[in-house]
């Protein structure tokens, strides 16, 4: 577990809105301001200095340097920082107490400047940093975080998660896992593994050996529990994975297949699509008394349902209108409304954290789109496109995607299988490592909330 002490430190931090965002830097003598203008894409990276930070211990020195480099790989990589060569440097930093001689960082155009050093305490990792306001020469932020030797990186993603937040007024994602399917194996035959890694690829794991086929796994509130449908005897069924222990649990089985599941956002209850006889119905079951409730009784195909951040609504797709289509239903199955009517087929609905978007799947003409929408069925956007883009899912905060990316196969050879990540700019995308190919990410709310 990490331990957080934050310091008597108070600073006017910027305001951040959904479609433009501003980043007001007040100094004493001079003033910067950076526009972040999310609709048009047009984001100006403020520049920041991170040297490498330090340690009393001579043996930690090497993993305080490692922490520096993690924070500067987190931000760079939110498309919002542009980290500064070390070369550049004219100041030494000689620890976290050294105060910045801020003319010097100016004359390389730094605007902020991330200080840390580290020391160990009874076994374990005390890292202690400040931010500084560059310009107006002021300390914005300033940390204390304790953890585990073994969980170094969570503390540098914990001071990416803060520098972030100051800076925006939103939470980070930084201190986030990833679980997602491996593929391995040849294109005719694959094995898919459960698989959980942080965020930026690190500290990759494979839960599962791969004797069974896994899929569409989703994480439950609390971080602590992935549910996902397994083929265990060539039958489908849902199960529960807990992360604490690694124990697998058979959540319930239909007496037909059952694909999709989430869970409620209270994390008591999982939802999820059953087919039977050639036709798809939406049905909620109670996790913990498995109690079964059918939310939708239609002739069409009804799938992927997804609950809203307050388990108000649920959205899900279906054909029932004649095409592939979005649709939002009350939590008990009532006033169902389609959403989308555009051109092609709509999939995979899954509602932001915010709870003001819906991002999608979009099949139309032989390509593939991630997109996202209103939940009143306004504002649809698209922010990809390829030959096969599918699966989105968001971070924590609301925005930023990944979502599952496939090449085109040739006659011997399937396409790779990548996760990546997108803004809601349409913008920045990246592409995440993984060991091997992958697909069907889920994305961990934040662990240090």
């Amino acid at each position: 577990m990490v331990f957080k002490n934050t310091m008597n430190i108070r600073y006017n931090f910027f305001t951040f809105f959904c479609f433009a965002v501003s980043l007001f830097l007040i100094p004493q003598q001079a003033a910067a301001v950076l526009k972040i203008d999310i609709t048009s894409g047009r984001v100006q990276p403020v520049p920041i200095a991170i040297p490498a930070f330090g340690s009393s211990d001579e043996q930690a020195k090497k993993t305080a340097s490692d922490i520096s480099a993690v924070i500067e790989k987190d931000l760079e990589r939110s498309g919002l920082f542009a980290p500064i060569e070390a070369n550049a440097f004219i100041q030494k930093i000689e620890g976290v107490e050294t105060i910045p001689s801020f003319g010097d960082w100016r004359k390389i155009n730094s605007q902020l400047l991330l200080i840390g050093s580290t020391k160990e305490i009874d076994g374990k990792i005390q890292l202690d940093f400040r931010l500084w306001d560059v310009l107006a020469e002021k300390q914005i932020s300033g940390k204390s975080y304790t953890s585990p030797k073994s969980s170094w990186r969570r503390l540098a993603h914990m001071v990416a998660d803060e520098v972030y937040s100051r800076l925006t007024g939103e939470t980070g994602y930084f201190d986030t896992r990833i679980a997602y399917i491996a593929e391995s194996g040849s294109w005719r035959r694959k094995t898919k593994r459960l698989a959980i890694m942080d965020q930026d690829g690190a500290n990759h794991v494979y839960l599962t050996s791969g004797k069974n086929m896994v899929l569409t796994p989703r994480f439950d509130p609390n971080s602590q529990r992935i549910i996902y449908l397994a083929y265990y005897g060539k039958k489908p069924s849902v199960y529960l994975y807990n992360l604490a222990n690694g124990k697998e649990d058979l959540l319930g089985n239909f007496p037909a297949m059952s694909f999709a599941p989430r869970f409620s956002p209270d994390g008591k209850k999982a939802i999820m699509s059953v087919s039977e006889d050639g036709n798809s119905e939406i049905y909620e079951m109670d996790i913990k008394t498995r109690n079964k409730k059918k939310l939708t009784d239609n002739y069409a195909i009804d799938t992927s349902p997804c609950y809203s951040p307050d388990a108000r609504q649920i959205v899900f797709n279906s054909d029932r209108g004649g095409s592939q289509q979005l649709y939002v239903m009350d939590n008990d199955g009532g006033n169902v409304k389609r959403i989308t009517f555009g051109d092609g087929n709509y999939a995979t609905p899954v509602w932001s954290p915010r709870g003001d978007l819906i991002a999608f799947t979009r099949m139309y003409k032989g390509k593939f789109y991630i997109g996202v929408i209103r939940p009143d069925g306004s504002g649809e956007r698209l922010l990809t496109e390829s030959f096969l883009d599918e699966g989105p899912t968001w971070s924590p905060n609301g925005r930023v995607i990944i979502f599952t990316r496939q090449e085109e196969s040739t006659d011997d050879k399937a396409g790779q299988s990548k996760i990546y990540s997108i803004d809601l700019t349409g913008y920045n995308e990246r592409l995440i490592p993984t060991p091997a190919d992958a697909s069907d990410p889920a994305w961990s709310p934040l662990l240090s909330k």
